[in-house]
This record gives structure tokens, C-alpha cells and sequence, in this order.
């Protein structure tokens, strides 16, 4: 079981900035395939950006040049960077883990979810 906590969220006015961090548990965490989702009210959850074991990241359209993502894997930490924030950036987000285990030859993949943090940004 990985357990992930999520911290940073709140309240920012446009084109302010916050950083959201998820901290996962394990010993493993540099192998961990990370990444951010979000979901507003009435939509579905999507995929805002991720970060491979080997700190390649992706981002969504909507983000790009904005947010920035990156790894402390000392820390077991992902944060993600959000600047020049929109209204439309307004969701709970949600840090997620996938995670490969081998079990007699078979690769399974297993997803774990924090619990989310809002962050509304609004005038």
C-alpha cells in the first residue's frame, strides 16, 4: 500500500501562484510513476501533468507554460507549480501513484490516490 498526502491548496487570486506538494510513503518512491489530476465541480477528473521515474514530465495543454512538475525523491515528494492562475485552473486536485510490481513473472500496475486539495482561484 502507498499512502499519499496532498498539501497547498487555497484560495489565489488570477494570475497568482501556489505549489502543491503530495508526499507518498515506501521505499520505492524514485520507481513510482506520479501524477496530478484534477476534477471541477459537474466535470470530469483529468489529467493535468505527470512524471516518469526518470523525471520526464508531460503536461495538459491547458497548463503548458504555467505549471511545472517536479520530484525530490529524497524527500518521497512530488510538487507541482501552478503560476498564473485562472479561474478555470479552479479544482480539487489529486495526486496519484502508479506503482509496477512483479508477481511470478506477471506485471501488475496499481493506482493510489490521495485525498485531494482544493484550490479555487477567484477575485
Amino acid at each position: 500500500q502507498v499512502q499519499l498526502v496532498e498539501s497547498g491548496g487555497g484560495l489565489v487570486q488570477p494570475g497568482g501562484s501556489l505549489r502543491l506538494s503530495c508526499a507518498a510513503s515506501g521505499s520505492t518512491f524514485s520507481r513510482y510513476f506520479m501524477g496530478w489530476y484534477r476534477q471541477a465541480p459537474g466535470k470530469q477528473r483529468e489529467l493535468v501533468a505527470t512524471i516518469s521515474s526518470a523525471s520526464s514530465t508531460t503536461l495538459a495543454d491547458s497548463v503548458k507554460g504555467r505549471f511545472t512538475l517536479s520530484r525530490d525523491n529524497a524527500k518521497n515528494t512530488v510538487y507541482l507549480q501552478m503560476n498564473s492562475l485562472k479561474p478555470e485552473d479552479t479544482a480539487v486536485y489529486y495526486c496519484n501513484a502508479r506503482v509496477t510490481r512483479t508477481v511470478v513473472g506477471v506485471v501488475y500496475l496499481d493506482d493510489y490516490w490521495g485525498q485531494g486539495t482544493q484550490v479555487t482561484v477567484s477575485s
